[in-house]
């Protein structure tokens, strides 16, 4: 076939068979803020779904966040944790209707987090783990090193790009204030996928979740492993770059 081909057909023809490899091909929003849910559903079916439970962290109301679709759509059971009591009534309200999810109230840090897991009888694994809590969503991870979720999406920094490693200081009474001085950049938490682990299977084109799947998966996934240059996407959603406080790890 490529004999009949020129240069540039070529080219296009692995471009497109590359981009089938790439998340991004599959991006799709039903609940999801961006295209998470087209993402995370298409690596569940090249993956398997396990036993569809779910962890996810600063949901907010629970109507738009990476598992809704997973639980409203296809049956998921799971764990929503919310912060704000204002916002965790809503969560409630939300999800009356889906028995198979359980909603906790608590502001989660370093120091609670496994003791939330505990209590709410998470197994040490599972199929999804959803971190974004704005602020210390590094250091959270990290302290669930215990835990082997076979997908992880958490948020990153795009304001730091690669190769920077930058990482907030650690504060459990940090708020988030619509500002640069959140989570950690792409390749901190590349760099704390290894050591859990995981390899980066990309970010979304809107710059916000890095998807990561366990070493285990990937090759059952097809999605190649890439660094955070290739993995990157700056930020689209204007976040400016703040100084503060940091690590580089």
């Amino acid at each position: 076939m490529y004999l009949k081909m020129g240069v540039r057909e070529i080219r296009h023809a692995w471009k497109r068979l590359f981009d089938r490899n790439k998340i991004n091909a599959y991006e799709r929003k039903v609940y999801s803020q961006n295209g998470e849910d087209g993402i995370l559903r298409e690596i569940f079916r090249r993956i398997g779904s396990g036993s569809r439970y779910f962890v996810e962290f600063g949901v907010e109301d629970g109507i738009e966040c990476n598992t809704a679709f997973l639980s409203r759509a296809f049956g998921w059971s799971g764990l929503l944790i919310e912060g704000s009591p204002e916002k965790f009534a809503l969560l409630e309200r939300n999800y009356e209707k889906y028995p198979r999810v359980r909603r906790m109230q608590s502001f989660i840090t370093r120091e609670n987090i496994v003791h939330l897991f505990k209590q709410a009888g998470v197994p040490k694994e599972f199929d999804l783990l959803s971190i974004d809590i704005d602020g210390n969503d590094y250091w959270i991870w990290e302290e669930l090193g215990d835990y082997k979720p076979r997908v992880a999406v958490i948020e990153y920094n795009a304001t730091r790009p690669p190769p920077e490693r930058w990482v907030i200081e650690y504060n459990p009474g940090h708020r988030w204030n619509d500002d640069g001085y959140t989570g950690a950049s792409l390749s901190s938490l590349e760099a704390l996928g290894k050591r859990l682990g995981y390899s980066l299977a990309g970010t979304d084109e809107k710059g916000i979740n890095a998807f990561f799947i366990r070493n285990d998966l990937v090759t059952a996934s097809r999605f190649p492993v890439l660094g955070p240059e290739a993995a990157y996407h700056p930020n689209d959603y204007g976040l400016q770059r703040l100084d503060g406080p940091s690590i580089s790890v």
